[in-house]
Protein backbone atom coordinates (compact mmCIF):
# COMPACT_ATOMS: atom_id res chain seq x y z
CA UNK A 1 0.00 0.00 0.00
CA UNK A 2 0.66 3.71 -0.19
CA UNK A 3 2.45 5.78 2.35
CA UNK A 4 1.64 8.70 1.87
CA UNK A 5 3.60 11.47 3.10
CA UNK A 6 2.80 14.14 0.97
CA UNK A 7 1.68 18.20 1.22
CA UNK A 8 -1.53 18.83 0.56
CA UNK A 9 -1.76 22.69 -1.28
CA UNK A 10 -4.72 23.52 -3.25
CA UNK A 11 -3.24 23.24 -6.90
CA UNK A 12 -2.24 19.87 -6.17
CA UNK A 13 -5.46 18.84 -4.43
CA UNK A 14 -6.97 20.27 -7.38
CA UNK A 15 -5.01 17.75 -10.06
CA UNK A 16 -5.87 14.95 -7.74
CA UNK A 17 -9.02 14.81 -8.13
CA UNK A 18 -9.42 15.68 -11.68
CA UNK A 19 -7.07 12.83 -12.26
CA UNK A 20 -8.93 10.62 -10.31
CA UNK A 21 -12.02 11.10 -11.94
CA UNK A 22 -10.26 10.95 -15.61
CA UNK A 23 -9.60 7.49 -14.09
CA UNK A 24 -12.62 6.30 -12.28
CA UNK A 25 -14.06 6.71 -16.12
CA UNK A 26 -11.72 3.70 -16.61
CA UNK A 27 -10.30 5.37 -19.84
CA UNK A 28 -7.90 3.33 -22.50
CA UNK A 29 -3.53 4.10 -22.23
CA UNK A 30 -3.82 6.96 -24.68
CA UNK A 31 -6.79 8.76 -23.30
CA UNK A 32 -4.88 8.57 -19.76
CA UNK A 33 -1.92 10.04 -21.71
CA UNK A 34 -3.71 12.75 -23.68
CA UNK A 35 -5.94 13.86 -20.97
CA UNK A 36 -3.80 13.33 -18.12
CA UNK A 37 -1.13 14.93 -19.56
CA UNK A 38 -3.20 17.84 -20.33
CA UNK A 39 -4.00 17.61 -16.38
CA UNK A 40 -0.55 17.74 -15.94
CA UNK A 41 0.18 20.83 -18.66
CA UNK A 42 -2.30 22.57 -16.35
CA UNK A 43 -0.64 21.61 -12.78
CA UNK A 44 3.27 22.27 -13.93
CA UNK A 45 2.11 25.50 -15.92
CA UNK A 46 2.13 27.78 -12.81
CA UNK A 47 5.41 27.43 -9.84
CA UNK A 48 4.27 28.25 -6.54
CA UNK A 49 2.58 25.13 -5.44
CA UNK A 50 5.34 22.57 -4.23
CA UNK A 51 6.31 22.84 -0.92
CA UNK A 52 10.05 23.54 -0.46
CA UNK A 53 10.74 20.16 0.89
CA UNK A 54 9.97 18.78 -2.03
CA UNK A 55 12.07 20.38 -4.07
CA UNK A 56 15.20 19.97 -1.71
CA UNK A 57 18.23 18.63 -3.46
CA UNK A 58 20.65 16.35 -2.36
CA UNK A 59 24.63 16.95 -3.28
CA UNK A 60 25.26 12.99 -3.89
CA UNK A 61 21.78 12.07 -5.99
CA UNK A 62 18.73 13.04 -7.80
CA UNK A 63 15.46 12.62 -5.05
CA UNK A 64 12.07 10.47 -5.94
CA UNK A 65 9.34 12.55 -3.25
CA UNK A 66 6.14 10.80 -2.83
CA UNK A 67 2.96 13.89 -3.34
CA UNK A 68 0.21 11.57 -3.79
CA UNK A 69 -0.23 7.50 -4.31
CA UNK A 70 -4.39 6.95 -5.02
CA UNK A 71 -5.83 4.26 -2.43
CA UNK A 72 -6.10 1.87 -4.99
CA UNK A 73 -2.47 2.59 -6.21
CA UNK A 74 -4.00 3.09 -9.62
CA UNK A 75 -1.37 6.03 -9.95
CA UNK A 76 1.00 8.06 -8.09
CA UNK A 77 2.32 11.98 -8.22
CA UNK A 78 6.08 12.86 -7.40
CA UNK A 79 8.20 15.17 -7.54
CA UNK A 80 11.74 14.26 -9.40
CA UNK A 81 14.99 16.82 -8.09
CA UNK A 82 18.02 16.78 -10.21
CA UNK A 83 21.03 18.49 -9.10
CA UNK A 84 23.52 19.64 -10.87
CA UNK A 85 24.83 16.63 -12.94
CA UNK A 86 22.54 14.08 -11.74
CA UNK A 87 21.18 11.92 -13.99
CA UNK A 88 19.24 8.27 -13.88
CA UNK A 89 20.71 4.95 -15.00
CA UNK A 90 19.04 3.40 -17.93
CA UNK A 91 15.95 2.17 -16.33
CA UNK A 92 12.51 1.39 -17.65
CA UNK A 93 8.69 1.82 -15.75
CA UNK A 94 6.52 -1.13 -16.73
CA UNK A 95 3.60 1.41 -16.45
CA UNK A 96 2.40 4.45 -18.57
CA UNK A 97 4.04 8.01 -16.88
CA UNK A 98 3.64 11.04 -17.41
CA UNK A 99 6.66 13.35 -16.91
CA UNK A 100 5.87 17.20 -16.39
CA UNK A 101 8.52 19.88 -16.12
CA UNK A 102 8.32 22.08 -13.45
CA UNK A 103 11.51 24.32 -12.64
CA UNK A 104 14.94 24.05 -14.62
CA UNK A 105 15.33 21.74 -17.32
CA UNK A 106 16.04 18.14 -18.37
CA UNK A 107 16.86 15.68 -21.13
CA UNK A 108 16.10 12.40 -21.38
CA UNK A 109 17.64 9.81 -23.85
CA UNK A 110 15.43 7.36 -25.17
CA UNK A 111 16.64 3.54 -26.06
CA UNK A 112 15.05 0.26 -26.87
CA UNK A 113 16.62 -3.23 -26.71
CA UNK A 114 17.70 -4.96 -29.31
CA UNK A 115 17.22 -8.94 -30.12
CA UNK A 116 20.58 -9.23 -28.46
CA UNK A 117 20.07 -7.41 -25.55
CA UNK A 118 21.89 -4.06 -26.47
CA UNK A 119 20.47 -0.98 -26.44
CA UNK A 120 19.70 0.81 -29.18
CA UNK A 121 20.06 5.03 -28.75
CA UNK A 122 16.84 6.73 -29.80
CA UNK A 123 15.14 10.04 -29.53
CA UNK A 124 16.50 12.94 -27.41
CA UNK A 125 14.07 15.13 -25.36
CA UNK A 126 14.83 18.65 -23.88
CA UNK A 127 12.52 19.45 -21.15
CA UNK A 128 11.63 23.02 -20.39
CA UNK A 129 8.97 24.33 -17.45
CA UNK A 130 5.65 23.66 -18.39
CA UNK A 131 6.37 20.92 -20.78
CA UNK A 132 4.87 17.54 -20.73
CA UNK A 133 6.57 14.25 -22.08
CA UNK A 134 4.86 10.63 -21.65
CA UNK A 135 6.49 6.83 -21.10
CA UNK A 136 4.94 3.23 -21.52
CA UNK A 137 6.13 -0.26 -22.32
CA UNK A 138 3.30 0.92 -25.32
CA UNK A 139 5.03 3.37 -26.76
CA UNK A 140 8.35 3.44 -25.14
CA UNK A 141 9.67 3.20 -21.42
CA UNK A 142 13.12 2.90 -21.69
CA UNK A 143 15.43 5.96 -21.05
CA UNK A 144 17.96 8.09 -19.02
CA UNK A 145 16.95 11.03 -17.24
CA UNK A 146 19.67 14.00 -16.51
CA UNK A 147 19.77 17.42 -15.17
CA UNK A 148 20.44 19.94 -18.32
CA UNK A 149 21.64 22.82 -16.05
CA UNK A 150 25.19 22.71 -14.51
CA UNK A 151 24.75 25.02 -11.66
CA UNK A 152 21.45 24.29 -10.49
CA UNK A 153 18.45 22.29 -9.76
CA UNK A 154 15.92 20.97 -12.00
CA UNK A 155 12.18 19.88 -10.32
CA UNK A 156 9.82 17.82 -12.56
CA UNK A 157 6.61 16.22 -11.74
CA UNK A 158 5.51 12.79 -12.75
CA UNK A 159 2.37 10.79 -12.44
CA UNK A 160 2.73 7.13 -13.09
CA UNK A 161 0.10 4.24 -13.44
CA UNK A 162 1.34 2.43 -9.92
CA UNK A 163 2.73 3.29 -6.50
CA UNK A 164 6.35 3.50 -8.86
CA UNK A 165 8.44 3.70 -5.65
CA UNK A 166 7.35 -0.17 -4.77
CA UNK A 167 7.43 -1.74 -8.51
CA UNK A 168 10.22 -4.10 -9.46
CA UNK A 169 11.82 -1.99 -12.44
CA UNK A 170 14.99 -2.77 -14.68
CA UNK A 171 17.77 -0.91 -14.67
CA UNK A 172 20.48 -1.66 -18.04
CA UNK A 173 23.78 -1.08 -18.36
CA UNK A 174 25.00 0.95 -21.07
CA UNK A 175 27.49 -0.92 -22.40
CA UNK A 176 26.09 -4.66 -22.82
CA UNK A 177 22.04 -3.86 -21.57
CA UNK A 178 22.82 -6.06 -18.99
CA UNK A 179 19.51 -5.94 -16.70
CA UNK A 180 19.33 -5.58 -13.08
CA UNK A 181 16.12 -5.04 -11.02
CA UNK A 182 15.61 -2.63 -9.07
CA UNK A 183 12.62 -0.76 -6.68
CA UNK A 184 13.25 2.60 -6.35
CA UNK A 185 11.77 3.80 -3.23
CA UNK A 186 10.99 7.28 -2.00
CA UNK A 187 12.93 10.07 -0.23
CA UNK A 188 11.79 11.62 2.88
CA UNK A 189 11.21 15.17 3.07
CA UNK A 190 13.83 17.52 4.81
Amino acid sequence: MCSQTSPSPPRLGQFIAAFTRLLDTAPAEDVILQRGGALLATLVAQDDWLPEPFAAPDPLRYRQYLLHCDRQERFCVVSFVWGPGQRTPVHNHTVWGLVGMLRGKEIAQDYTLAPNGHLIAGKRHRLSPGQITAVSPRIGDIHTVENALPDSSSVSIHVYGANIGTLPRTAFDLETGAPKTFISGYAEPA
